[in-house]
């Protein structure tokens, strides 16, 4: 099976980028095939445009940026998404990613009735979210649903595409742990499917 796996951060010493690497270890060990979309590095712009309008309008047909990521994401058997926590959600670049790729016509239909048909069921969702907070904090805030809300049931309950897991690294003393939890998510992201595989 194979993972795409999407990260949003500018520094690559960053714990974001070392966590990345360390799932797709993991995935890649578990014997599965693996792509790290670096969306920085890629020069991914973010900006939601006129012509994004006219795609969601359904004027004009996919610009090529995006529909080559749409033929990325349709490669994988799953999607897991890394991201540093910036004012308490995904960062601009990640989330621009997604305004602009999770597009009317491709990640759902939405038509003249303002019925919504979901179009994602068939993909699950990793979120891996790396703090600089304690549990206390998120908790105390309500920050953590907060986070829940917007981006489990915001954007991808909306397009049918169901989350299995969601992470939140949080400081510890050592933060190679986070690298060590990182590869044990990695190693499980297809886990249910070969469990329902060896069932059947």
């Amino acid at each position: 099976m194979h993972a795409l796996v999407v990260v949003a951060h500018p520094d690559p010493a960053s714990l974001s980028q070392a966590v990345t690497q360390a799932l797709a270890e993991g995935v890649a060990g578990a014997g599965h095939s693996v792509e790290i979309a670096d969306l920085a590095k890629e020069g991914f712009d973010p900006r939601f445009s006129l012509s994004d309008l006219a795609v969601h309008r359904r004027e004009i047909a996919q610009p090529a940026d995006i529909a080559f990521e749409q033929a990325r994401i349709d490669r994988a058997d799953a999607l897991v998404l890394v991201y540093p926590v910036y004012w308490w959600s995904m960062p601009a670049l990640m989330k621009g990613w997604i305004e602009r790729v999770f597009a009317n016509g491709w990640a759902y239909d939405e038509g003249a009735d303002l019925q919504t048909v979901k179009k994602l069921g068939h993909l699950p969702i990793h979120l891996v979210g790396i703090g600089g907070a304690t549990m206390r904090t998120y908790e105390r805030h309500g920050y953590l649903n907060a986070m829940k809300t917007q981006i489990e049931h915001g954007i991808f309950g909306y397009c049918g595409a169901p989350v299995v897991t969601s992470e939140l690294l949080l400081p510890v003393p050592e933060m190679s742990e986070h690298l060590d939890t990182a590869r044990a998510l990695g190693s499980k992201v297809f886990q249910a499917a070969n469990e329902a595989a060896v069932a059947a």
